[in-house]
């Protein structure tokens, strides 16, 4: 066996299956594990997908709001532990595989149009 199917076989014991397909535009919801002192909760965080990167077990999705008229960016590993569950709140339509141009928009301007095609 070459390692790399070692790696692999390894890293598909960690891989969660029970994920939707989320493409980049759709607003999710993720529920995140906080832990504050002994006691664990899941805090939601919800924003539109601006980013997909990498495969497998790396990968990622950067997820945007608006927070008290601030901009927030977090990047969640989509396999990680911490990961409680993730909802799909609607689809968007959108051309571009990344949304940075959202960044330097202010406002209404920041909405992206809903796609009705495929299904939640």
């Amino acid at each position: 066996m070459k390692t790399e199917e070692i790696i692999r076989s390894i890293e598909a014991e960690y891989l969660k299956t029970d994920l939707p397909t989320i493409h980049v535009g759709d607003t999710i919801k993720v529920g995140v594990r906080i832990v504050e002192g002994g006691k664990e909760r899941i805090q939601p965080y919800e924003g539109v997908v601006i980013a997909k990167r990498h495969g497998g077990i790396n990968e990622t999705i950067t997820v945007r709001r608006i927070f008290q008229g601030v901009g927030v960016e977090r990047v969640f590993l989509l396999h990680s532990p911490r990961i409680a569950n993730i909802k799909i709140i609607r689809r968007g339509k959108v051309r571009r595989a990344k949304l940075f141009y959202l960044r330097d928009r202010v406002g209404k301007a920041t909405r992206v149009q809903e796609r009705f095609d495929r299904p939640l």
